[in-house]
This record gives C-alpha cells, sequence and structure tokens, in this order.
C-alpha cells in the first residue's frame, strides 16, 4: 500500500473525530520514508474488478489432453494479467514456487500500453504509470510465492534502478537475492556515445527457504580397508592466514609413524592448532603423504568423512552453489530468435529471450525439488512454458507452468498457444529437421471473464459453475465422474471428480450434504476425499461429516468467491436428491 492509499483510508475511518484524523494524517506526512515515491495512476480494469468477480472460463477446444496418467498439467490464460492474477490468488496462493517474467522494459518505443494507451518517451508520467502498473501485478505475486519460492525479473536500464526500489519495499531489502547480469547481444557500433548497452539484468527475491544451486560431480570419494563402509575424502589442511594472524596453527607437524616432519607455511598457516592436532590425529582426520599409494600428496591433509558431508549438506548435498554470472553459453536474443524459427519458420515473435536462459533459472531454482509450479504473466511467446517442459524431458521432472497473456494483436492464440502446441505434438524445422513432440504434457487454455455481482439466479449458477473450474486449478484435478458410488451426480447439487490419485467432490445446494454424508459413509474408497460446500454460512459442516471424517477433508472456499457467494445467493430452495 503506497501512502496515498493510506491517507484515503484513514479519511474514511469511522468512529474517529476530523481531528483525530488530521492527527493522524499529520503523523503520516511526518514519517520519513526512503525509497519510491510515485503519483499513482489507476487502471481502468481495476474498476470492474471492484464491480465484479473475475473468473477464468476454459476453451476446451484448445485442450490438448495428454494420454500419459503422470502428464503435469499447465495452463495458459489468456486476458488482462491483474485479472489473472487476482483469479490465481484465489487457487494458488502461496503455491507458486518460481516466477519469471519478462514485463515491459518502458523504454519509450512503443512497448508499454496503458489503458489501452502507448506510453511514450514524452510522456511526463511514464514512469509513475509503469510502477503503478508494477506495483499492483507484484503485490499479488508476493502472495502467490510458496515459503521457498523465488522471483525473477528481467530488466534493462531503463527502469532497473526504479525496479529494485520498488522490490525492496514489496518484498523487503532482506528478500534480495542479487541482481545476475544477462548478456543479451554482441557488441553494436550504432549505439549513443559509442557505448553498446549489451546486457540486461534479472532481479532476484526469494522466500527465506529458497536456495539455490546446481547439480555437480560427486567430490571423489575413496574406499579403504582400514574403513569399511565409511568413504572418505581428503581437503587442504592449510588455511590463508599468516603466522602473525594466528600464532597457535604456526607449528612443524609431525609424523608419529616414521617422525618426519612438515613446516608451516607463514603465509599460510595449518587450519588446525598445535592443541588439536592430537585429537584430529586420533579421529584419523589427518592423512600424511605415504598413507595411501593412490593418494599424490606433498603435506598433510584433513580427511572428510562422506556421511558427514551428507548430515551437513542435508537435502542439498551433491548441489554446488552458482555464481551470479550468467555464462554466455546460456544464449543471447539471436538465440531466442533460432527458436521462434524453427518452430515458426519465421520471426513470428520479436526480441524473445531464449528458451536456455529460461531452462538455467529452472535449473538453479530449489535444483533438488522437480515438481516444481512455475508462473510466468508476461508470458509474450510462451517460452517459459516450453522452456519448462524440455526440462522435465531432460531431467524425468514434473514441473507444472502456468502463463498469462492478453490477445494483443491475436499473439495469445497464434504465437503462445501455438507455439507450445506444436512443442507438444511435434514440428519440422525450415530445415526439414523433424523434432519429435513432448507428448507428455497436458495444456488447458483458458480466458478471463467476469461474473456479475446483482443477486440473481442466473449468477448464482455461473458462478458456482465457474469456481468449480477454478477450485480443478486450485486442486490440480480435471477428471469429472457422472456417477459417485452408485448415485448419479447432478450438476446443481453436487459434482464428483476422481483422477485415480485424488478425490474432490464440491456440494451447491447445502441441504443435500446430510444425504450425501451417508452416501460417503456408504462408499468405499482410500484416502481422504476434499469436499467443498457452497453455503452462505461459515459452517465448516464438521457436524454434518462427523461420521466420515476418515473420509473427508473439509475446505473452506476460496475468500473471494465467498464473498461473492453471499452477495449474490437468491432465496434458499429445498432440495431432495432422487
Amino acid at each position: 500500500m503506497n501512502k496515498n492509499e493510506l491517507l484515503d483510508k484513514i479519511l474514511k475511518l469511522d468512529g474517529l473525530t476530523n481531528e483525530e484524523k488530521s492527527e493522524l494524517l499529520g503523523l503520516l506526512r511526518k514519517q520519513k520514508k526512503y525509497g519510491l515515491v510515485w503519483e499513482d495512476k489507476p487502471e481502468d480494469v481495476e474498476e470492474r474488478l471492484r464491480d465484479e468477480l473475475p473468473v477464468l472460463i476454459e476453451d476446451t477446444t484448445k485442450a490438448i489432453i495428454s494420454s500419459e496418467e503422470d502428464a503435469p498439467n499447465h495452463i495458459l490464460i489468456e486476458g488482462d494479467n491483474l485479472e489473472a492474477l487476482t483469479t490465481l490468488a484465489y487457487t494458488h496462493e502461496g503455491k507458486i514456487d518460481v516466477i519469471y517474467i519478462d514485463p515491459p522494459y518502458n523504454t519509450g518505443n512503443k512497448d508499454f500500453v496503458y489503458n489501452d494507451r502507448i506510453v511514450d518517451k514524452e510522456d511526463s508520467y511514464r514512469h509513475s504509470k509503469w510502477l503503478s502498473f508494477m506495483n499492483k501485478r507484484l503485490r499479488i505475486a508476493k502472495q502467490l510465492l510458496s515459503d521457498k519460492g523465488v522471483i525473477f525479473i528481467s530488466i534493462d536500464d531503463n527502469e532497473q534502478a526504479q525496479l529494485k526500489l520498488l522490490c525492496d519495499e514489496i518484498f523487503g531489502q532482506e528478500k534480495f537475492v542479487a541482481t545476475i547480469p544477462w548478456r543479451k547481444r554482441t557488441a553494436k557500433s550504432d549505439v549513443p556515445h559509442y557505448l553498446s548497452q549489451d546486457y540486461e539484468w534479472i532481479l532476484c527475491y526469494a522466500n527465506i527457504n529458497y536456495a539455490a544451486g546446481i547439480q555437480k560431480e560427486t567430490r571423489k570419494y575413496y574406499e579403504t580397508n582400514d574403513f569399511p563402509g565409511r568413504p572418505w575424502r581428503v581437503h587442504d589442511l592449510t588455511k590463508q592466514t599468516t603466522a602473525l594472524e594466528r600464532p597457535n596453527s604456526f607449528f612443524t607437524i609431525i609424523n608419529p609413524n616414521n617422525r618426519r616432519e612438515y613446516s608451516a607455511n607463514p603465509n599460510r598457516t595449518w587450519a588446525i592448532t598445535k592443541e588439536t592436532f592430537e585429537d584430529y590425529y586420533k579421529q584419523h582426520r589427518i592423512v600424511f603423504p605415504g598413507d595411501y599409494d593412490f593418494l599424490n600428496i606433498s603435506k598433510p591433509a584433513l580427511r572428510y568423512w562422506k556421511e558427514d558431508d551428507e548430515i551437513k549438506s542435508g537435502d542439498r548435498f551433491g548441489y554446488t552453489t552458482v555464481s551470479s554470472y550468467i555464462n554466455e553459453s546460456v544464449g543471447m536474443t539471436q538465440d531466442g530468435t533460432k527458436d521462434i524459427i524453427n518452430i515458426f519458420g519465421d520471426k513470428a515473435f520479436g526480441f524473445p529471450k531464449p528458451m536456455s536462459l529460461i531452462q538455467y533459472l529452472l535449473r538453479i531454482s530449489n535444483p533438488h525439488f522437480s515438481n516444481l509450479t512455475v508462473l510466468d504473466f508476461f508470458a509474450g511467446s510462451g517460452t517459459t512454458l516450453h522452456a519448462t517442459m524440455q526440462l522435465n524431458a531432460e531431467d524425468g521432472g514434473h514441473r507444472k507452468c502456468i502463463l498469462v497473456t492478453n490477445n494483443e494483436n491475436n499473439i495469445c492464440e497464434e504465437v503462445t498457444y501455438e507455439r507450445n502446441k506444436r512443442v507438444i505434438n511435434g514440428y519440422t524445422t525450415p530445415k526439414g529437421e523433424e523434432v519429435p513432440g513432448l507428448k507428455n504434457n497436458t495444456l488447458r487454455y483458458y480466458r478471463t471473464s467476469f461474473v456479475g455481482r446483482s443477486r440473481s439466479m442466473k449468477n448464482m449458477r455461473q458462478l458456482m459453475n465457474l469456481s468449480t473450474d477454478m477450485l480443478c486449478i486450485k486442486e490440480d484435478l480435471y477428471t469429472e465422474q457422472t456417477k459417485f458410488g452408485e448415485q448419479l451426480t447432478y450438476k446443481k447439487v453436487f459434482r464428483y471428480f476422481n483422477d485415480g490419485k485424488k478425490r474432490m467432490m464440491i456440494i451447491y445446494k447445502e441441504d443435500a450434504v446430510p444425504q450425501l454424508a451417508d452416501l460417503i459413509e456408504k462408499t468405499d474408497y482410500e484416502g481422504k476425499m476434499r469436499v467443498y460446500v457452497f453455503s452462505p454460512s461459515e459452517d465448516p459442516w464438521e457436524g454434518s461429516f462427523e461420521e466420515v471424517q476418515d473420509k473427508v477433508q473439509l475446505c473452506a472456499l476460496p475468500q473471494a468467491i465467498y464473498n461473492a457467494y453471499k452477495r449474490i445467493l437468491p432465496k434458499k430452495k429445498d432440495v431432495v436428491l432422487e
């Protein structure tokens, strides 16, 4: 919330006198703040979000359904990304592990549209509009990140400084990880000042449980007869300190077996002290030259046990720290263009990020987790989904990806969707090379829409139907059944979903709860079924399902859906299952 929003809320507070409000406003204005100050510029879409509830409508004609049972479900959402993010807040709050976005850079060269108007270099509110635009979307993005979540944001010099301060305010300075340089091109000669701006920047912020890293070659461990079942490695026994700095570590080590002496280097002392040498030796932590024929060492070394390394590293064992420098082998813009040309036969999209760059970011995003949920709400040509599917194919992962983009100039249908459709189904390059499809992937296509908030049966039914689609997204469960046990489902009363691994029942008529609870008691199945009940009350219905609590996990409707349902609910009618 910016200062102007807070001022407005203070003015609207009930129970305060004008004098008390004035005092609060005065205190707020006196507060010194480090960071950005900008004039908020409302968007047209915000007005509609206040009056109507945003929802998602699936275009089933564009669904690409894999025959593989374990295929990850990817989602493409066509629509304004503020609308889409609002719906994702119902379904994915705290569930997104990786966000990558490549937002408009606000160069003034027709790359940024605000309220259906191009923002050019002459617009005096150019930076304020961009900050207002990004602020709203990044605040929702923060809500979506999981406890191990990380966000990567590509940007160039036009807004990099402003974006850093904005992200410090939204995510917190303590969540800042790094500003990663990425070389987008080789040097150009026809540039102002003859200084080619060849780099863009990737800002990285993360929650506390995030840990980057890449898989590395396993350290060399030795298995020897003197320590059966205990692999070990050797490590340098010296330290980059002088004798003056560590006098207790400046001593001569004597091999107790042959009395050979090893003098300390005055500019690089031992890593242990004279007092601790005996303990290390008794623990078999010291290895001398000649102890093992296969070791080529000229001075004493430390012995580390693999078991200790595993305990110390935990689930990061086998992974190494990565540099904020991205090697040029990751690719440049020209490589992204080649990706597009290979798929479409022409340059269907300008300045795409190379798939290899996104793959690299995904690889270092909690690399020991291969079932991450990835989000890109500035999807462009759909590179992020392509990279996700390709990485899954390479390492056997089960990452899921959500893309959001508008359909300006038919980009969503003709580029974003079409690209990934071809990647899934397979395509032929301009050189005639057949590229096999990544068929172990399901892609579902949605559009943003709205449900009216006026009280009517039509709005209520529309809300329940479309909310069901979003609950399916929330639970990642789409396989609907026509029967539960021996009972046929009634779409005005309840629906039932079962994909063989998870179950979900959605109840639309609260009067049917007792009968459905009885039906659940009579139906045999393994595990717990998730149950949602549309009801104007906040009664969680524990009492009604008490007899089947071992079979049912009651779930609360997302708050926005619950509030909308209460508002539009017509007069209740009795319903009986027949």
